[in-house]
Parts: structure tokens; C-alpha cells; sequence
């Protein structure tokens, strides 16, 4: 299985593991508020979402290198190579990503499920089968639930842009854009922080 620290939602034991705390600590600061997370629907479980353990680490000066080296997975999927490589960079930049890319909707399709990535960002318009095919196909298997999806299209239709929404996509940018706004959207969905701020 996946290692801890690219896990996004802790249980109270994970969580404890990591802050290397005991677990009835986690418990105690779940309860008070001063480690946000959840209960699962129906049942008394707690969860914690990463980036709230994150900030909890931050606030009490634990070291959040167990955090650190799970880094998010990107999956960039465009036919427009150059396009392809300006995202590379920028996502490479922040330094929390992996990064994997496919220049067709069919070795896009094989990659979701190989890589398993945090984040898709999609051209609507490949070669072989369209985005919304793809989102579709992502959005069929329960296990990829967690994936995100930024659709990228030259298009404008407004229908268009619903018609994506509706098969799965979390977000729509249109071409042309600035490479930066796409990992801008990228920490707003998976929930990060802006690498630097100014």
C-alpha cells in the first residue's frame, strides 16, 4: 500500500504516528478543535484531511518532514507538447510534484490508473478520444473518486464547458492562458499552499 505520507485524509493513528504523539493526544485536539478534521458519516471515526494535519504540525513545531515527501501526483494530458512542457516546468518549480504526461487520451486513460494521480489536467480536445470521454472514464471507477480534473480547450461554448462539468470535471480553463494559473488552480484544489507567497 501507499506509504503515509502520500496518504490526503489520516486516521487519529496515522495522525499520531506521524506528529509521533500518542494517538489519545490526536484525539483530545480532534475534540477541541485545534486539529480540524471530520467524523465519518455515521460512525464516530475520526478523519483528518492533510492539510489540516499539516497546519496542526506547523502551529505546535512538529517537523512536517513525514508529510513532506509524499508529493502530489500530476498527470498532464495535452497533445501540444510545447504546452505540455511550459506545465512541467511550472509544477516542477514548486517542487511538491511528481509529474507524468501523456499527449493522447488513450495513454491517459492507462496512466490515471497506473499513477494514480491527485491531479489531471486535461485537454478537451486530444487527438484520439475527447476529455469528456476521459473525465467519463475517471469519474466510472470508484476508486479514482479523489482525483481532480482541470479541463483546458480552446473552446467557449458555454454548454460545452457544462457538458465537461457534468462528466467530471472539478475545473475549466480556457486557451489561452498563463501557465502559473494553472498551478494556482492545482493548490485551490487539492488544497495546498502557495509554495511562496510574493
Amino acid at each position: 500500500m501507499s506509504s503515509l505520507s502520500s496518504k490526503t485524509v489520516f486516521t487519529t493513528g496515522e495522525a499520531a504516528k506521524i506528529c509521533k504523539v500518542s494517538q489519545q493526544t490526536i484525539i483530545r485536539c480532534f475534540d477541541n478543535g485545534t486539529l480540524k478534521g471530520f467524523r465519518v458519516p455515521g460512525s464516530r471515526f475520526r478523519r483528518i484531511p492533510r492539510e489540516h494535519l499539516f497546519a496542526f504540525m506547523k502551529d505546535n513545531g512538529i517537523p512536517t518532514d513525514a508529510l513532506e515527501d509524499g508529493k502530489r501526483k500530476v498527470l498532464i494530458v495535452d497533445d501540444d507538447q510545447g504546452l505540455v512542457d511550459l506545465l512541467v516546468d511550472v509544477f516542477e518549480q514548486d517542487g511538491r510534484f511528481e509529474i507524468k504526461t501523456a499527449n493522447n487520451g488513450f495513454d491517459a486513460g492507462m496512466l490515471v490508473k497506473e499513477f494514480r494521480p491527485d491531479l489531471v489536467v486535461l485537454d478537451v480536445m486530444l487527438p484520439d478520444i475527447n476529455g469528456k470521454e476521459v473525465c467519463q472514464r475517471v469519474r466510472s471507477d470508484p476508486t479514482l473518486e479523489s482525483v481532480k480534473i482541470i479541463c483546458i480547450s480552446g473552446m467557449v461554448e458555454r454548454d460545452k464547458v457544462q457538458e465537461l462539468r457534468d462528466a467530471g470535471a472539478d475545473d475549466f480553463m480556457q486557451k489561452p492562458f498563463q501557465v502559473d494559473q494553472v498551478l494556482e488552480r492545482a493548490y485551490g484544489l487539492l488544497g495546498i499552499e502557495a509554495a511562496y507567497a510574493g
